[in-house]
Protein backbone atom coordinates (compact mmCIF):
# COMPACT_ATOMS: atom_id res chain seq x y z
CA UNK A 1 0.00 0.00 0.00
CA UNK A 2 1.77 3.60 -1.11
CA UNK A 3 0.95 6.53 0.35
CA UNK A 4 -1.26 7.76 -2.03
CA UNK A 5 -3.53 5.06 -2.01
CA UNK A 6 -7.02 5.74 -0.47
CA UNK A 7 -8.30 4.06 2.79
CA UNK A 8 -11.32 3.59 5.13
CA UNK A 9 -10.79 2.62 9.00
CA UNK A 10 -7.36 1.54 8.15
CA UNK A 11 -8.71 -1.03 4.93
CA UNK A 12 -7.58 -0.02 1.38
CA UNK A 13 -10.15 1.27 -1.20
CA UNK A 14 -10.25 -1.59 -4.08
CA UNK A 15 -11.96 0.90 -6.07
CA UNK A 16 -9.50 4.04 -5.35
CA UNK A 17 -11.52 6.30 -7.93
CA UNK A 18 -14.68 5.75 -6.42
CA UNK A 19 -16.30 6.69 -3.11
CA UNK A 20 -16.70 4.69 -0.12
CA UNK A 21 -20.00 3.54 -0.27
CA UNK A 22 -19.33 2.47 -3.93
CA UNK A 23 -16.99 -0.07 -3.12
CA UNK A 24 -18.42 -3.07 -3.40
CA UNK A 25 -20.72 -5.88 -1.34
CA UNK A 26 -17.18 -7.86 0.17
CA UNK A 27 -15.98 -4.47 1.16
CA UNK A 28 -19.69 -3.71 2.81
CA UNK A 29 -19.84 -6.72 4.56
CA UNK A 30 -16.26 -6.31 6.10
CA UNK A 31 -16.74 -2.83 7.04
CA UNK A 32 -20.45 -4.15 8.96
CA UNK A 33 -18.32 -6.91 10.92
CA UNK A 34 -15.79 -4.86 11.76
CA UNK A 35 -18.82 -2.24 13.31
CA UNK A 36 -20.46 -5.74 15.41
CA UNK A 37 -17.20 -6.51 16.88
CA UNK A 38 -16.85 -3.06 18.38
CA UNK A 39 -20.18 -3.42 19.36
CA UNK A 40 -19.35 -6.68 21.16
CA UNK A 41 -16.46 -4.66 22.82
CA UNK A 42 -18.95 -2.78 24.51
CA UNK A 43 -21.46 -5.29 25.22
CA UNK A 44 -24.24 -4.10 22.67
CA UNK A 45 -25.47 -6.55 20.20
CA UNK A 46 -27.33 -5.94 16.90
CA UNK A 47 -31.00 -5.45 18.43
CA UNK A 48 -29.66 -2.74 20.34
CA UNK A 49 -28.24 -1.18 17.35
CA UNK A 50 -31.37 -1.63 15.60
CA UNK A 51 -33.49 -0.05 18.60
CA UNK A 52 -30.62 3.28 18.20
CA UNK A 53 -31.37 3.76 14.74
CA UNK A 54 -35.45 3.75 15.66
CA UNK A 55 -34.64 5.45 18.31
CA UNK A 56 -32.84 8.34 15.93
CA UNK A 57 -36.07 8.42 13.99
CA UNK A 58 -38.81 9.34 16.47
CA UNK A 59 -38.93 12.96 15.36
CA UNK A 60 -40.86 11.36 12.68
CA UNK A 61 -44.37 13.53 11.65
CA UNK A 62 -46.41 10.35 13.37
CA UNK A 63 -44.45 10.64 16.64
CA UNK A 64 -44.62 14.17 16.94
CA UNK A 65 -48.63 14.02 16.29
CA UNK A 66 -49.23 11.47 18.72
CA UNK A 67 -47.39 14.11 20.99
CA UNK A 68 -49.52 16.79 20.18
CA UNK A 69 -52.83 14.99 20.37
CA UNK A 70 -51.91 13.65 23.99
CA UNK A 71 -51.38 17.06 25.15
CA UNK A 72 -53.74 19.72 22.77
CA UNK A 73 -56.97 18.31 24.60
CA UNK A 74 -56.45 20.62 27.18
CA UNK A 75 -59.00 21.94 29.97
CA UNK A 76 -62.58 20.47 29.22
CA UNK A 77 -64.69 23.49 28.11
CA UNK A 78 -67.29 24.98 30.80
CA UNK A 79 -70.65 24.94 29.70
CA UNK A 80 -74.21 25.89 30.85
CA UNK A 81 -75.81 22.95 33.29
CA UNK A 82 -79.08 24.29 31.66
CA UNK A 83 -81.83 24.80 32.92
CA UNK A 84 -82.71 21.05 34.61
CA UNK A 85 -79.50 20.72 36.88
CA UNK A 86 -80.96 19.08 39.81
CA UNK A 87 -78.26 20.32 42.31
CA UNK A 88 -80.02 23.37 43.96
CA UNK A 89 -79.24 26.10 41.30
CA UNK A 90 -82.49 25.78 40.06
CA UNK A 91 -84.89 24.41 41.32
CA UNK A 92 -84.94 21.03 42.93
CA UNK A 93 -81.54 19.53 44.68
CA UNK A 94 -81.15 15.75 44.46
CA UNK A 95 -77.49 16.13 45.74
CA UNK A 96 -79.08 16.69 49.23
CA UNK A 97 -80.45 13.50 49.14
CA UNK A 98 -79.15 10.17 50.66
CA UNK A 99 -78.21 7.82 47.76
CA UNK A 100 -77.52 9.81 45.22
CA UNK A 101 -74.01 8.62 44.96
CA UNK A 102 -74.58 5.32 43.20
CA UNK A 103 -73.27 3.76 39.99
CA UNK A 104 -76.40 2.47 38.69
CA UNK A 105 -78.66 5.45 37.49
CA UNK A 106 -81.49 4.12 35.59
CA UNK A 107 -83.91 3.93 38.44
CA UNK A 108 -85.23 6.32 40.62
CA UNK A 109 -84.68 6.20 44.38
CA UNK A 110 -85.91 7.29 47.38
CA UNK A 111 -89.89 7.01 47.19
CA UNK A 112 -89.91 5.96 43.68
CA UNK A 113 -88.05 3.41 41.81
CA UNK A 114 -89.51 4.14 38.75
CA UNK A 115 -86.55 2.77 35.79
CA UNK A 116 -85.67 4.30 32.86
CA UNK A 117 -86.01 2.30 29.22
CA UNK A 118 -84.11 2.19 26.84
CA UNK A 119 -81.19 1.21 25.03
CA UNK A 120 -78.23 0.43 27.41
CA UNK A 121 -75.14 2.27 27.73
CA UNK A 122 -72.35 2.95 30.45
CA UNK A 123 -70.52 6.39 30.87
CA UNK A 124 -66.97 6.07 32.11
CA UNK A 125 -65.31 9.64 32.75
CA UNK A 126 -61.37 9.93 33.32
CA UNK A 127 -60.60 13.09 35.22
CA UNK A 128 -57.18 14.35 34.61
CA UNK A 129 -55.90 17.46 37.21
CA UNK A 130 -53.96 19.73 34.77
CA UNK A 131 -52.79 21.56 37.39
CA UNK A 132 -50.59 18.57 38.87
CA UNK A 133 -49.32 17.89 35.12
CA UNK A 134 -52.79 15.81 33.67
CA UNK A 135 -52.39 12.98 36.74
CA UNK A 136 -55.01 11.00 37.49
CA UNK A 137 -57.88 13.80 39.83
CA UNK A 138 -58.25 10.49 42.02
CA UNK A 139 -61.43 11.60 44.67
CA UNK A 140 -62.91 14.05 43.07
CA UNK A 141 -67.04 13.66 42.94
CA UNK A 142 -68.78 13.45 39.25
CA UNK A 143 -72.45 14.22 39.42
CA UNK A 144 -74.09 13.25 35.92
CA UNK A 145 -77.56 13.81 34.65
CA UNK A 146 -79.27 13.62 31.09
CA UNK A 147 -82.51 13.16 29.84
CA UNK A 148 -84.85 9.87 29.11
CA UNK A 149 -85.27 8.16 25.30
CA UNK A 150 -88.49 10.65 25.47
CA UNK A 151 -86.43 13.84 26.02
CA UNK A 152 -87.88 14.04 29.26
CA UNK A 153 -85.61 14.96 32.72
CA UNK A 154 -86.66 13.84 36.03
CA UNK A 155 -87.71 16.02 38.57
CA UNK A 156 -88.90 19.08 36.04
CA UNK A 157 -90.96 17.56 33.74
CA UNK A 158 -94.66 17.18 33.61
CA UNK A 159 -95.27 13.70 35.17
CA UNK A 160 -91.33 13.25 36.08
CA UNK A 161 -91.15 15.62 39.24
CA UNK A 162 -91.34 12.48 41.34
CA UNK A 163 -88.75 11.25 40.04
CA UNK A 164 -84.92 11.23 39.99
CA UNK A 165 -83.74 8.75 38.00
CA UNK A 166 -80.68 8.96 35.17
CA UNK A 167 -78.87 11.56 37.79
CA UNK A 168 -75.86 10.55 40.49
CA UNK A 169 -72.62 10.47 41.74
CA UNK A 170 -69.59 8.79 41.58
CA UNK A 171 -66.25 9.41 43.18
CA UNK A 172 -63.11 9.16 41.12
CA UNK A 173 -61.24 6.38 41.98
CA UNK A 174 -56.90 6.11 41.89
CA UNK A 175 -56.74 6.46 38.15
CA UNK A 176 -59.38 9.32 38.30
CA UNK A 177 -61.88 7.13 36.78
CA UNK A 178 -65.58 7.24 37.55
CA UNK A 179 -67.93 5.01 35.36
CA UNK A 180 -71.81 4.77 35.48
CA UNK A 181 -74.56 2.21 34.16
CA UNK A 182 -77.96 4.12 32.84
CA UNK A 183 -79.76 4.29 28.84
CA UNK A 184 -78.96 6.21 25.90
CA UNK A 185 -80.53 9.73 25.90
CA UNK A 186 -82.93 10.93 23.51
CA UNK A 187 -82.02 13.85 20.81
CA UNK A 188 -84.67 16.76 21.30
CA UNK A 189 -85.25 19.81 19.07
CA UNK A 190 -82.42 22.31 18.55
CA UNK A 191 -79.78 20.28 21.15
CA UNK A 192 -77.17 17.33 19.93
CA UNK A 193 -77.35 14.46 21.88
CA UNK A 194 -75.55 15.11 25.33
CA UNK A 195 -74.97 14.07 28.41
CA UNK A 196 -74.53 16.78 31.78
CA UNK A 197 -71.75 16.77 34.44
CA UNK A 198 -70.59 18.38 37.20
CA UNK A 199 -66.51 17.97 38.84
CA UNK A 200 -66.43 19.02 42.77
CA UNK A 201 -63.64 18.58 44.48
CA UNK A 202 -64.96 15.89 47.43
CA UNK A 203 -67.79 13.98 47.79
CA UNK A 204 -68.62 16.78 51.48
CA UNK A 205 -68.88 19.43 48.25
CA UNK A 206 -71.53 18.12 46.07
CA UNK A 207 -74.47 19.34 48.16
CA UNK A 208 -73.00 23.33 47.60
CA UNK A 209 -73.34 23.41 43.17
CA UNK A 210 -70.81 27.25 43.56
CA UNK A 211 -67.84 24.40 45.00
CA UNK A 212 -68.15 22.72 41.48
CA UNK A 213 -64.98 22.84 39.61
CA UNK A 214 -65.68 22.50 36.32
CA UNK A 215 -69.36 21.86 34.41
CA UNK A 216 -69.97 20.57 30.88
CA UNK A 217 -71.27 18.09 28.32
CA UNK A 218 -70.43 15.08 26.55
CA UNK A 219 -71.44 14.84 23.13
CA UNK A 220 -72.42 11.51 21.59
CA UNK A 221 -71.17 10.32 17.97
CA UNK A 222 -73.33 10.61 15.53
CA UNK A 223 -73.05 6.83 13.92
CA UNK A 224 -73.76 5.01 17.53
CA UNK A 225 -76.99 7.72 17.40
CA UNK A 226 -78.13 7.04 13.79
CA UNK A 227 -78.04 3.38 15.21
CA UNK A 228 -80.04 4.22 18.53
CA UNK A 229 -82.34 6.02 17.24
CA UNK A 230 -84.22 3.60 15.17
CA UNK A 231 -84.94 1.81 18.57
CA UNK A 232 -88.52 1.81 19.61
CA UNK A 233 -89.27 4.54 22.03
CA UNK A 234 -86.33 6.84 20.41
CA UNK A 235 -88.81 7.46 17.06
CA UNK A 236 -88.84 11.22 18.04
CA UNK A 237 -85.31 11.63 17.78
CA UNK A 238 -84.95 10.44 14.45
CA UNK A 239 -86.43 13.90 13.03
CA UNK A 240 -84.77 15.88 16.04
CA UNK A 241 -81.24 14.95 14.77
CA UNK A 242 -81.88 15.76 11.15
CA UNK A 243 -82.54 19.08 12.43
CA UNK A 244 -79.11 19.87 14.44
CA UNK A 245 -75.29 19.38 13.85
CA UNK A 246 -72.22 19.67 16.15
CA UNK A 247 -71.42 22.81 14.46
CA UNK A 248 -74.79 24.59 14.99
CA UNK A 249 -75.34 23.37 18.19
CA UNK A 250 -75.20 26.18 20.64
CA UNK A 251 -72.95 24.28 23.14
CA UNK A 252 -70.61 22.93 21.25
CA UNK A 253 -71.03 24.88 17.88
CA UNK A 254 -68.17 26.67 19.31
CA UNK A 255 -65.41 23.67 18.31
CA UNK A 256 -68.08 21.37 16.63
CA UNK A 257 -67.62 19.27 20.30
CA UNK A 258 -64.07 18.61 19.53
CA UNK A 259 -63.14 18.13 23.10
CA UNK A 260 -66.24 16.98 24.20
CA UNK A 261 -66.97 14.10 21.93
CA UNK A 262 -66.94 10.99 23.37
CA UNK A 263 -66.01 7.55 21.91
CA UNK A 264 -68.78 4.91 22.19
CA UNK A 265 -68.25 0.96 21.35
CA UNK A 266 -70.82 -2.13 21.24
CA UNK A 267 -74.36 -2.66 20.02
CA UNK A 268 -78.02 -2.30 20.47
CA UNK A 269 -78.62 -5.33 22.25
CA UNK A 270 -75.92 -5.47 24.86
CA UNK A 271 -75.21 -2.06 25.11
CA UNK A 272 -72.76 1.07 24.47
CA UNK A 273 -70.01 1.94 26.30
CA UNK A 274 -69.69 5.56 26.06
CA UNK A 275 -65.82 7.21 27.02
CA UNK A 276 -63.77 10.79 27.53
CA UNK A 277 -61.38 12.43 28.76
CA UNK A 278 -61.87 15.34 30.91
CA UNK A 279 -58.56 17.65 32.15
CA UNK A 280 -60.09 19.83 34.77
CA UNK A 281 -57.97 23.10 35.61
CA UNK A 282 -58.19 24.45 39.58
CA UNK A 283 -56.02 27.68 38.44
CA UNK A 284 -58.95 28.52 36.01
CA UNK A 285 -61.70 30.09 37.28
CA UNK A 286 -65.04 27.98 36.56
CA UNK A 287 -67.77 29.64 34.76
CA UNK A 288 -70.46 27.07 35.12
CA UNK A 289 -73.71 27.95 33.61
CA UNK A 290 -72.26 31.19 31.65
CA UNK A 291 -74.08 32.14 28.37
CA UNK A 292 -73.09 30.47 25.13
CA UNK A 293 -71.12 33.42 22.88
CA UNK A 294 -73.16 35.13 20.94
CA UNK A 295 -76.39 35.63 23.05
CA UNK A 296 -78.14 36.80 25.64
CA UNK A 297 -78.34 34.90 28.90
CA UNK A 298 -77.31 31.42 29.86
CA UNK A 299 -79.59 28.58 28.55
CA UNK A 300 -82.77 28.63 31.04
CA UNK A 301 -85.95 30.42 31.11
CA UNK A 302 -88.84 29.70 33.29
CA UNK A 303 -88.84 26.03 34.33
CA UNK A 304 -90.79 23.43 32.81
CA UNK A 305 -94.78 23.76 34.04
CA UNK A 306 -94.89 21.84 37.35
CA UNK A 307 -91.38 21.97 38.53
CA UNK A 308 -90.53 22.79 41.83
CA UNK A 309 -88.53 26.16 42.22
CA UNK A 310 -90.97 28.65 40.35
CA UNK A 311 -88.73 31.11 38.95
CA UNK A 312 -85.00 30.52 38.89
CA UNK A 313 -83.06 32.49 41.53
CA UNK A 314 -81.13 34.90 40.93
CA UNK A 315 -77.83 34.16 39.19
CA UNK A 316 -78.99 30.18 37.84
CA UNK A 317 -79.39 29.55 34.22
CA UNK A 318 -82.39 31.57 32.57
CA UNK A 319 -83.11 34.70 31.08
CA UNK A 320 -83.63 34.93 27.41
CA UNK A 321 -82.32 32.19 25.11
CA UNK A 322 -78.90 33.19 23.01
CA UNK A 323 -80.04 34.62 19.79
CA UNK A 324 -79.30 32.92 16.68
CA UNK A 325 -79.47 29.15 18.66
CA UNK A 326 -81.10 26.27 16.48
CA UNK A 327 -84.70 25.95 17.99
CA UNK A 328 -84.94 28.82 20.25
CA UNK A 329 -81.89 28.21 22.40
CA UNK A 330 -80.54 24.62 23.74
CA UNK A 331 -84.01 23.42 23.70
CA UNK A 332 -86.91 24.53 21.33
CA UNK A 333 -89.94 22.08 21.06
CA UNK A 334 -89.20 19.06 22.55
CA UNK A 335 -89.61 15.68 20.74
CA UNK A 336 -93.35 14.62 20.10
CA UNK A 337 -94.30 12.22 22.52
CA UNK A 338 -92.78 13.27 25.17
CA UNK A 339 -93.65 13.95 28.91
CA UNK A 340 -95.15 17.20 28.60
CA UNK A 341 -94.20 20.65 29.82
CA UNK A 342 -89.92 20.68 29.87
CA UNK A 343 -88.04 18.54 27.43
CA UNK A 344 -91.39 16.32 26.92
CA UNK A 345 -94.62 17.64 24.83
CA UNK A 346 -95.16 21.93 24.83
CA UNK A 347 -92.17 23.55 26.63
CA UNK A 348 -93.66 26.89 28.84
CA UNK A 349 -93.28 29.97 27.04
CA UNK A 350 -89.37 30.56 26.69
CA UNK A 351 -87.98 27.71 28.14
CA UNK A 352 -85.47 25.64 26.14
CA UNK A 353 -84.27 22.59 26.58
CA UNK A 354 -80.42 22.22 27.70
Amino acid sequence: MTSSERTYQGRRLPHQDEEVFDQGLGFDIGTLLGRRQVLRAFGIGAAALGLAACSNESSSPSASSTSAASTSSGEIPDETAGPYPGDGSNGPDVLEESGIVRSDIRSSFGDSTTTAEGVPMTLELEIKDLANGGSAFAGVAVYVWHCDRSGGYSLYSDGLTEENYLRGVQIADDSGKVKFTSIFPACYTGRWPHIHFEVYPSEADITDSTKAIATSQVALPKDVCDVVFKESGYEASVSNLSQVTLDNDNVFGDDGGASQLGTATGDVSSGYAVFLSVGVDTRTTPTAGAAPAGGGGAPGGTPPSGAPGGTPPSGAPGGTPPSGAPGGGPGGTPPSGAPGGGPGGAPPSGAPAA
